[in-house]
């Protein structure tokens, strides 16, 4: 990386809560965010907000009679968007980029206004411009009054990740001084859960821990959808308010030998890897935040790259997805977060439920953390990779 990139501030919104104390303390319990809700027409295992959360959610909405025919997804990316903002000192109608992306995007809305056209014949005059993707920074640029570029993407699992190799060029490039980049993912519906069946990949686990990612051993799929938004602000220079500096990032792209699936050795990951720790010694990596959705070939797949690349002296690996389950769009900024809590905290959090036999049963370390490597893949082997230090 030609420039440091500082991240000033990160806000979250997830079954974990949306204030890092708060974070900070359900990380340390190894109690899941689980619980059940009826969707796809039975009782399903699902990481939805915290009450505390929904209710700053439904306080936003009531704030703007427009935001009532908003999205879920749309309406978490503007409670973290502001909370942002005002952590890192911009100003509310400043000239900052926007990049916040969405694997899903309005599927809430959509599947309802789907239904009362399939019941009525008609489609209500909001349907189309609340259900675009594009819907989620514009409307938050909206409510931010914010004069620079806006943009909306997906990239399937690796969407917040790509927000932000996205928001670092526009800074290295000049073309920007301030990117608030993310994702925002509100998966926790009939369709979707419905398709996660389809594939064979959703949890029927009714153990305490029902996802089971970073178990190697386990013979079924575990995937769990969690719902939540993340975003970071993201400025040139070594900034004196930084949570973490950005040192390295990687991306590739694999040829598809499957609709969804990646190579046996994870080829996108040990390139994107390999880029990010360009220029840093692989001994200073001392954890890595996996992506680990829960799936076998998912877990298997990514601890195999990370073997290629760092033989047999791996760092500490672990993973948030047991705990919060797979936030789609998403996740990939949620993981950032787990990471600069590690690095300001010090401490190493860990996946409880591993034998004490299995080489990732590491639950507090006394190893110093101070660069931590974040992945993320999504649909096809886009796969992201970003070196965080304090």
């Amino acid at each position: 990386m030609s420039q440091i990139i500082s991240i000033t501030a990160l806000s979250s919104i997830s079954p974990l809560g949306n204030d890092p104390k708060t974070i900070w303390e359900n990380y340390q319990h190894p109690k899941t965010c689980f619980s059940e809700q009826f969707l796809d027409h039975q009782n399903t295992c699902v990481a939805a907000l915290d009450a505390a959360s929904q209710q700053e959610v439904l306080a936003l909405q009531q704030t703007d009679i427009k935001y009532k025919s908003l999205d879920k997804s749309v309406l978490y990316a503007m409670v973290v968007a502001r909370k942002a903002i005002a952590q890192a000192g911009w100003e509310k109608g400043g000239s900052f980029g926007i990049n916040i992306g969405s694997s899903r995007g309005a599927t809430d809305l959509f599947e309802k206004h789907f239904q009362e056209y399939l019941t009525t014949g008609k489609a209500q005059t909001l349907a189309s411009p609340t259900t675009t993707l594009g819907n989620i920074s514009s409307w938050v640029a909206h409510d931010l009054q914010s004069t620079g570029p806006e943009i909306s993407h997906s990239i399937t699992c690796s969407t917040a990740l790509h927000a932000l190799l996205n928001g670092v060029a526009w800074l290295r490039a000049g073309m920007a001084n301030q990117f608030l980049v993310g994702g925002s993912e509100a998966p926790l519906t009939d369709f979707t859960i419905a398709q996660m069946r389809a594939l064979k990949i959703y949890t029927q686990n009714k153990e305490e821990y029902p996802n089971r990612a970073l178990d190697l051993d386990k013979k079924l799929n575990t995937l769990v959808l969690g719902e939540g938004a993340a975003v970071c602000c993201l400025e040139v220079g070594q900034k004196e308010n930084a949570l973490a500096f950005i040192e390295g990032i990687g991306y590739a792209t694999e040829i598809l030998e499957h609709n969804i699936s990646i190579s046996a050795e994870a080829i996108c990951f040990q390139k994107s890897m390999a880029m990010a720790l360009q220029n840093t010694p692989l001994s200073e990596v001392d954890a890595i935040v996996m992506h680990a959705p829960g799936t076998i070939k998912g877990d298997l797949t990514e601890y195999r790259a990370i073997e290629k690349i760092f033989g047999k002296q791996l760092p500490l690996l672990t993973t948030n997805k047991w705990k919060i389950g797979h936030t789609f769009g998403a996740s990939g900024i949620l993981s950032v977060e787990m990471a600069i809590l590690m690095l300001q905290h010090q401490q190493f959090i860990g996946v409880p439920f591993l034998s004490d036999s299995h080489p990732f049963r590491v639950l507090n370390s006394e190893r110093v953390v101070k660069k931590v490597l974040v992945n993320a893949v999504g649909f096809g082997g886009n796969a992201v990779s970003v070196l965080l230090s304090l």
